[in-house]
């Protein structure tokens, strides 16, 4: 197994001679037998090892215990070893998000300050010694992963899972299953901790994990997890290539002020098409996290619109269908090019059916602002406001807009999946005809999710089953 790690290693090209590798350990089976592993093979590649805990305040004598061991055990393999501690359950609800997505971020800024600590800076030249941090994923957590985007819905990079290594992160154990781990640290008489939150079947990932994975191996083959990891390696290659060939058509696109698809654009193949407009959210925003598939068939199908035409993206971008083409960029033009008369309105507001909701992200609208955050579902209280709204975010298919009633307008009002019309609604609340037209709604298609100040829709309320909230609060305009 310390053969197999090393050849993995050298093979993604992860470490080089001199680089410190900050090891994280929370004291389960994956990180201890990892250090365990880096330990032996350090003299030999010739880096700097340490080893990492992050003490998140959650488990009480459970987490304290779990710093003691991995101190302990650190002592006796002679690593040096650094803890960081985190009142994640408080953070959580300073910062209104779950526990385990705070726990996340913690996590970061422990590494990140770790880095800083030990005088690295944040970016080196590559023939540099590097500060990496090692992450003890294996090849089930990589199926799982799969497992998850692809119930969730998602595109090759999500299918491809666990990356071996990059953006300063490598995980050296991934080329190992979980019962490979364990049998390795049973065979070396090596004590290691079960987390009892890995035991519960409260996280989508656990249920993955205890009952998903082992009905595949049992029932349809054994060696599913390795199948899965080879396919991910795949997936990857394919994306990559992807990624680059989107990338070479996208530089081709770049101008002062964004990116302007012409000509040559709409004739390549759609995916590569897909692949540079998603290119083009990240350099534009700085990261591709907000933006979905939702997001680039929006852009491409702007092309389709009249001159002046626009769509709001996540991050303030606009996409705006010229003359010559569909603009990307962070501004709407208010000029149009001389070639032709511009339909954009030269207002507060342009001209348009909808504002989309940018998320997570704030919009200002003629109906006033609307802000959207995200957070996972950990049992909070849930808010009951006129004007602050929760979601089942992870069941929303259509990213949600701001507009006003349309024909066929509908919202769920039971939870039998009972639908009336949105004008029936308004009849039923005696809402005055001359004021039906300029009432704002939250829509998602022809699904409407709330009108603003009254009623939402009984299908996205937030169960015992929720994964993602989206929260939404309206302020400014005026609610019938």
């Amino acid at each position: 197994m310390i053969e197999r790690v090393k050849k993995y290693i050298r093979e993604n090209h992860m470490l080089k001679a001199g680089d410190m590798v900050a090891a994280g350990v929370s004291g389960g089976a994956d990180s201890i037998a990892m250090l365990h592993i880096l330990k032996c093979i350090q003299h030999d590649m010739g880096f700097e090892l340490e080893a990492v805990h992050i003490h998140h305040g959650i488990r009480g004598e459970e987490a304290d215990r779990d710093e003691s061991m991995v101190r302990k055990i650190c002592e006796e393999w002679e690593i040096p070893f650094e803890v960081y501690h985190y009142p994640v359950p408080e953070l959580a609800k300073e910062w209104k998000l779950g526990e385990e997505e705070t726990g996340r971020i913690v996590r970061k800024q422990a590494f990140f300050r770790e880095r800083e600590r030990m005088g690295f800076p944040e970016q080196k030249a590559e023939d540099q010694p590097q500060f990496l941090v090692a992450l003890a994923h294996n090849r089930n957590d990589l199926a799982e992963t799969m497992l998850h985007h692809l119930a969730r819905g998602t595109g090759l990079r999500g299918l491809a899972g666990i990356r071996p290594c990059g953006d300063g992160i490598i995980r050296p154990v991934l080329c190992l299953e979980r019962r490979e781990i364990v049998n390795y640290l049973k065979e070396k008489g090596i004590s290691y901790i079960t987390d009892s939150t890995n035991l519960s079947d409260e996280y989508t990932r656990n249920r993955i994990r205890h009952h998903v994975l082992p009905a595949m191996e049992k029932e349809i083959n054994p060696r599913a997890v390795e199948h899965m990891a080879e396919t991910a390696r795949m997936l990857a290659a394919a994306d990559h290539y992807l990624l680059e060939k989107g990338s070479r058509l996208l530089s081709g696109c770049e101008r002062k002020d964004g990116y302007l698809f012409e000509g040559e654009f709409f004739r390549e193949d759609q995916i590569i098409q897909e692949y540079a407009v998603l290119e083009a959210f990240g350099k534009l925003a700085g990261k591709r996290k907000d933006f979905t598939a939702l997001h680039v068939e929006q852009v491409l199908s702007v092309s389709e619109k009249g001159i002046g035409r626009y769509i709001r993206l996540p991050q303030n971008l606009y996409a705006v269908r010229q003359y010559e083409g569909v603009h990307l960029g962070k501004t709407v033009p208010r000029k149009a090019p001389e070639s032709t008369e511009s339909l954009v309105k030269r207002e507060k507001y342009p001209a348009e059916d909808f504002w989309e909701i940018p998320v997570p992200g704030s919009l200002e609208c003629p109906f006033g602002i609307f802000e959207a955050k995200i957070f996972s579902y950990k049992k909070q209280k849930i808010e009951e406001k006129k004007c602050t709204k929760w979601f089942d975010y992870d069941k929303i298919k259509n990213s949600p807009c701001v507009r006003t009633r349309r024909q066929g307008d509908f919202l769920v009002v039971n939870r039998e999946g009972g639908r009336k019309k949105l004008n029936r609604i308004f009849i039923d609340e005696k809402i005055p005809a001359s004021l039906r037209d300029k009432i704002p709604v939250v829509a998602a298609g022809s699904e409407i999710l709330w009108i603003p100040g009254g009623r939402m829709n009984e299908q996205y309320k937030i169960t015992s089953t929720t994964g993602r909230v989206l929260e939404l609060h309206y302020q400014g305009g005026v609610l019938a």
